[in-house]
């Protein structure tokens, strides 16, 4: 039987394109940005037909309990690539985007993914947004990925004529790092399709080249996070959607959408789907200001509650994953890493244990029980934290001097606060919490909002 992450494919001879290891499977990532819990056909989205994604949660797995680490983008993406609470290593907040910074990034120490899968000889490929530091030693070429096509910061126009800013160091005033022409690598490049459907282009051609030997590919789309602008092409495809802003949203996610189908439709061509795990999540909660639906979860991104951090989270592995399943148990962004670090066995830095665990044994029924016996948060400028331990769900408030307890499995909303009835289980709760948080780092480095460009030479 063949198996992947990606397609882990060994070229044993001239005749044959991709050979399986069932010990180095390939690896692909789909990311969002910004993406409603409600907002895809697999968890009952009527207006917006996404077809493509669904068929990774038809084909495989539904996780109705996945979660991100963290309810805002860079937090989220530093605990999915290094498997581990980035609190750990204090990526804790947004942070700020000034290419001078040296402090403003995923810290070097901590090896992630393409880092680690670089020990095995896995190709390693990050096609879209970046985010987890501009400061050239934290860009994807330096930090294990072989090949890179995207951006740097947190978010970027979609439309060609907009990229009019040579590089990053060059901005002159805030927001102007969304007008960046695109990074190949180390060098900048002149783009002429709507950027969606430039990152697919990309993640098809990378696949495409890369057939014979086991990779890693991230695909981590920019949209729909703002600014809302979607080609005549796919707001053609939602005339039916009267509000506007929902409907430039949708245009949005259907270009996600095609993007996917294509990606999966290359695995296939190359007879790469069962050497192949795919992956599909938001990297938050919908956002409060893009026209995304969380329903029936409450609240969005950027809150400790349910529609910050639960996200649309399906996982394929054809021949391997029961097709069509959901699994119900709380599982993890932290667990992509653990899932291919136990299946290669790769090396993993002792000062440094992954937080994700490898998920086959547990949605193939070889092994019983949750994943996990507790998932954390922690919002560090809010003073927020979090502990769920199985359907019960602790929330502090601290600069509120709130609690707030809920049971999930019947209140999805958090709409009724059970701590007052259930004294006992808030101390074990708030015991559990601050064991945890006990072994946080402080945020290395300022916030997003700090840097404030030169302005224009006059």
């Amino acid at each position: 039987m063949k198996i992947s992450l990606l397609a882990f494919g060994a070229a044993i001879s001239l005749s044959t394109i991709a050979c399986a290891d069932h010990d180095h499977p390939n690896l692909v990532i789909i990311m969002t940005d910004d993406q409603g819990y409600a907002d895809v056909g697999f968890n009952g989205c009527e207006d917006i037909p996404t077809p493509n994604i669904d068929r990774i949660a038809h084909e495989g797995v539904r996780f109705t309990n996945g979660y991100v680490t963290y309810s805002v983008c860079s937090p989220s993406r530093a605990g999915l690539i290094t498997g581990r609470y980035q609190g750990r290593f204090g990526h804790r907040r947004n942070p700020t985007l000034n290419p001078f910074d040296e402090n403003a990034g995923l810290p070097l120490e901590e090896e992630n993914m393409a880092e680690i899968l670089k020990k095995i000889d896995y190709h390693t490929g990050y096609v879209g947004k970046w985010h987890l530091g501009t400061h050239p030693k934290f860009r994807p070429n330096a930090r294990g990925f072989d090949e890179f096509y995207g951006f740097e910061s947190g978010g970027h126009r979609y439309f060609p004529e907009d990229l009019t800013y040579q590089r990053i160091e060059d901005v002159d005033r805030k927001g102007a790092w969304y007008n960046t022409k695109l990074l190949r690598n180390d060098r900048r490049v002149e783009t002429d399709e709507y950027l969606t459907d430039e990152f697919s282009h990309e993640a098809v051609d990378f696949i495409n080249k890369n057939q014979e030997k086991p990779f890693l590919l991230f695909l981590s789309y920019n949209a729909p996070h703002t600014p809302m602008q979607a080609s005549q092409k796919y707001l053609d495809r939602f005339t039916h959607i009267e509000n506007k802003l929902r409907r430039t949203y949708a245009a949005m996610v259907s270009a996600v959408d095609d993007g996917v189908g294509r990606v999966l439709d290359t695995l296939a061509e190359a007879d790469l789907e069962e050497d192949t795990l795919v992956f599909f999540l938001s990297d938050n909660g919908g956002a409060g200001n893009n026209g995304s639906i969380n329903r029936p979860l409450r609240d969005s991104k950027g809150t400790i509650y349910e529609g910050g951090q639960r996200v649309p989270f399906a996982f394929r592995w054809t021949g391997t994953i029961q097709p069509g399943s959901d699994y119900h148990e709380p599982v993890s962004s932290m667990d992509i890493l653990g899932t291919i670090a136990g299946l290669t066995r790769v090396e993993i830095a002792a000062d440094r244990p992954l937080d994700g665990v490898n998920l086959v044994p547990y949605i193939t029924g070889k092994d019983e029980g949750s994943p996990h016996t507790a998932l954390f948060w922690q919002m560090f400028d809010k003073d927020h934290a979090v502990v769920r331990v199985g359907n019960d769900k602790f929330i502090g408030l601290n600069k509120q001097d709130t609690i707030e307890l809920y049971d999930l499995s019947r209140d999805k909303a958090e709409s009724q606060n059970l701590a007052k009835a259930q004294p006992e289980k808030l101390r074990q709760l708030q015991e559990t919490l601050d064991a945890w948080t006990s072994q946080l780092e402080p945020a290395r480095f300022d916030p997003l909002g700090t840097w404030n460009p030169p302005g224009p030479a006059k």
